[in-house]
């Protein structure tokens, strides 16, 4: 999707320091390529590449929640995933705020929340602080969740 010139680009805009966000606006305006928070959060994964903060992205997710939405309960919980297998459920009750949300448990067992915002956009919360899945979770996941999303009409 990107040339090896636009990957060095988004490459020096990560040893800057910018944030997922900041990078996804300049990948927006700056090469002409629409790509959503996660797709830029995937990109970087991809690429290998260590945001310099982890931590203010992930904040500034939590709070730009409701406060509703950073207190809901889901009412599923995601099973205990098999070793290498990564579990992806739908919350039968919808955080406020948000078009569907769910549980995903990775294949090393570490658990959260995935959501998709009134804008469409896919995003990750309450993983532990700076956590990245395993690079093999990642297609499976992005399976899984568009596989979930069209059972709900909304893929």
């Amino acid at each position: 999707m990107l040339t090896d010139l636009q990957k060095k680009q988004v490459a020096a805009w990560v040893s800057e320091g910018l944030s997922l966000a900041q990078i996804q606006t300049k990948i927006n305006d700056e090469l002409n390529i629409p790509m959503t928070y996660m797709d830029v959060r995937f990109l970087v994964d991809d690429l290998d590449l260590e945001l310099q903060d982890c931590a203010p992205s992930s904040k500034a997710q939590e709070t730009e929640k409701p406060e509703e939405e950073v207190n809901a309960k889901p009412e599923t919980a995601a099973p205990v995933p098999a070793p290498g297998e990564v579990v992806l459920s739908v919350d039968t009750v919808q955080i406020p705020g948000v078009i569907a949300s769910g549980d995903v448990t990775f294949s090393d067992g570490v658990r959260g929340k995935w959501l998709i915002d009134q804008s469409g956009r896919p995003g990750l919360a309450e993983f532990p602080e700076g956590y990245r899945p395993p690079q093999t979770d990642v297609p499976v996941f992005q399976q899984k969740l568009v596989a979930e999303l069209r059972k709900l009409g909304l893929a």
